[in-house]
C-alpha cells in the first residue's frame, strides 16, 4: 500500500486546524522507554469535547480487535487533527520500546506507542516538516522494510587489498550462500561474529562491504538492541548492549525482519484489552 492510498482520515469536529492556529504539535520521539506504563490521562470531564481524538481512538480500537495474523498494515491518517486533540492521542499512545528512522528516497521516523503494535509514524518533506501523521496497526510498521533503489546482492569478490581483513571472505561466502537459500526456502540464518577472530579492521571492512540501507531500527528493554539494515534487503546487522552500553552481541541476521523489533499476535490481543481499559472511563462508544 502507498501513502497516497491510505484509505482512513480522521474527521468531525476538532479534526481540523482552527484558523491561526498555531503549528501542530506532534509526537516527540524517540525516548528511552524500559516498560509499560499506563499513559497519564486527563480528568474525563475535560476531554468530552475532543471528537478528533475520541474517533481515532475508536478507529484505532477496532483496527486492534480486528487485526489478523499477517495482515496487511492498518493506518489512519491523522494529518487534520488540531492540536489539542493530537495532544490527547499523544498523552494516550505514549512511547514505547522501539524506535525507527529512515533516511533514503523517503525520510520518516516511527515510534512505538505504549500499547504492543501501535505506531506512530511521521514522513517529512525536504524542508524537515511533517508531511504526514500516520497511527498505525501491525507487527512491524511499513517503513521498516524500505529499501531505496541502490540495493545489491551481498559481494563476495576475492580483491580485498589488504590481508588485515582476510578473515571477511568466509563470511561473505557463507551470507551470499545463506540468502539463496533464504530466497528458495525461507530459511533464516544468524552469524555471530562476537564469536569469530574479527579485528576491528575486520569489522569495518564488512560494514562497508555490506553497505548502509535506509533504515535504522533501536528496542530499547533490558538494555538496548540496534537494528540496521543493509544493502542487501534480506541482510541485517544486530547488536545487542547490556545496561552500561557496551556491546555483548554483533550479529548478521539473514530474514525479511528480524522478531526483536516485531509485536507478536498476542501483544496486538493485548494492546487491545489495555485500550478498552484505558477508554473506558472516557468514552464508552470509543471502548
Amino acid at each position: 500500500m502507498k501513502i497516497k492510498d491510505i484509505p482512513v482520515s480522521v474527521i468531525g469536529p476538532g479534526s481540523q486546524p482552527g484558523a491561526g492556529s498555531d503549528a501542530p504539535l506532534y509526537i516527540d520521539m524517540p525516548r528511552d522507554m524500559d516498560k509499560y506504563d499506563a499513559p497519564l490521562m486527563p480528568e474525563p470531564d475535560d476531554v468530552q469535547h475532543l471528537v478528533g481524538a475520541r474517533e481515532a481512538m475508536s478507529w484505532l480500537r477496532r483496527a486492534l480487535v480486528d487485526y489478523p495474523i499477517n495482515a496487511e498494515p492498518q493506518l489512519a491518517n491523522l494529518n487534520r487533527l488540531d492540536e489539542e486533540n493530537r495532544e490527547l492521542v499523544n498523552q494516550i499512545l505514549g512511547e514505547g520500546e522501539v524506535s525507527i528512522t529512515c533516511n533514503g528516497a523517503l525520510n520518516a521516523k516511527v515510534q512505538e506507542s505504549v500499547l504492543a503494535g501501535v505506531w506512530r509514524t511521521l514522513y517529512f518533506d525536504n524542508d524537515e516538516r511533517v508531511a504526514m501523521d500516520l497511527l498505525e496497526v501491525a507487527p512491524v510498521p511499513q517503513v521498516a522494510f524500505r529499501q531505496d533503489e541502490n540495493t545489491r546482492p551481498v559481494n563476495t569478490a576475492s580483491d580485498l587489498g589488504a590481508d588485515d581483513v582476510a578473515n571477511t571472505l568466509p563470511i561473505l561466502v557463507e551470507l551470499e550462500d545463506r540468502c539463496a537459500m533464504f530466497e528458495h526456502s525461507g530459511m533464516e540464518h544468524s552469524i555471530n561474529l562476537t564469536l569469530l577472530p574479527l579485528s576491528e579492521e575486520e569489522i569495518e571492512f564488512l560494514d562497508a562491504r555490506l553497505g548502509r540501507g535506509p533504515v535504522d531500527m533501536l528496542s530499547r528493554a533490558y538494555g538496548k538492541c540496534q537494528v540496521i539494515s543493509t544493502l542487501t534487503p534480506i541482510v541485517w546487522w544486530v547488536r545487542y548492549y547490556n545496561s552500561m552500553g557496551t556491546l555483548i552481541l554483533n550479529s548478521l541476521e539473514i530474514s525479511s525482519m528480524p522478531q526483536v523489533v516485531a509485536a507478536a499476535s498476542e501483544d496486538l490481543g493485548d494492546s487491545a484489552s489495555r485500550l478498552r481499559e484505558i477508554l473506558a472511563p472516557y468514552w464508552s462508544d470509543a471502548a
